[in-house]
């Protein structure tokens, strides 16, 4: 064989080599690979979301289409996902989905809410996002670690509670309304209107960390050596409730 042929057999055969590997690594990639969810729902105006995630990041933004639309990312192993649309109340439930096996990856959510829309997310791990929604409630609830982020917020009823992690709320405090936020480690900063009217208790048991802002000129109380602040400000029509037990609170203009 003269040495041009031996040339081109192993060229060709590098080839051959090339292309083989290059249709494992395209075989390989649905693998690791995100899988997609999606799916819409049409929307009463009084439409409830329900989501109980696992881990992973749950977005929730307000539209104005009479709809709910939800996208996710799935990392692997890839969990089951099972909406369902129970009388109004979209129910979205991955601890029930997968109850049954040991380990699924991050599920990230977007989802679109009709700006009527209440609002009730949890998380085991994550973090959790709500913005420009004003029905009647809003709740955020990570069992261990993440930060919660609500901004532009109208409702009526707030809970926002995690373990380690920072809580923003930026939103209305509507008279006759609850506010509850409560956090173990992490800061708690609220932004809130100026003209707001509300009774206030707040708690830093061992930072004694908490700062009103301009909403110190009412009439508080400062009890313990600072641990825990009680006071009305304005007419005192809303009930608000802020716990930290080793990090800060504080109050800013809206």
């Amino acid at each position: 064989m003269s040495f041009c042929s031996t040339i081109s057999v192993r060229f060709h055969s590098a080839l051959k080599i090339a292309a083989v590997a290059v249709l494992l690594a395209a075989l390989s990639v649905p693998t690791f690979a995100q899988k997609k969810f999606s799916r819409t729902y049409p929307a009463p105006s009084n439409v409830r979301l329900q989501l109980m995630n696992k881990s992973g990041t749950v977005t929730v933004e307000g539209w104005d289409r009479a709809e709910v639309q939800i996208v996710a990312s799935l990392e692997a192993p890839a969990a089951n996902i099972a909406p369902q649309n129970l009388s109004g109340t979209i129910v979205i439930n991955l601890v029930r989905d997968n109850q049954d096996r040991r380990d699924v990856g991050n599920v990230n959510f977007i989802v679109r809410v009709p700006y009527t829309t209440m609002v009730d997310i949890e998380t085991r791990m994550g973090n959790l996002n709500v913005s420009n929604v004003r029905g009647g409630l809003v709740r955020a609830r990570i069992s261990t670690e993440g930060d919660i982020t609500l901004t532009n917020i109208g409702a009526s009823a707030v809970s926002a509670e995690n373990v380690t992690g920072d809580i923003f709320y930026d939103g209305d405090i509507v008279a006759g309304g609850t506010y509850r936020f409560a956090s173990t480690r992490g800061a708690i900063n609220l932004r809130i209107p100026f003209n707001s009217s509300f009774r206030v208790v707040a708690t830093a048991p061992t930072t004694r960390n908490i700062s009103l802002g301009v909403f110190g000129g009412g009439a508080i109380n400062y009890i313990g050596d600072g641990r825990r602040v009680v006071g009305k400000f304005g007419d005192g029509s809303a009930t608000l409730s802020v716990t930290n037990q080793q990090g800060s609170i504080s109050f800013f203009r809206r």
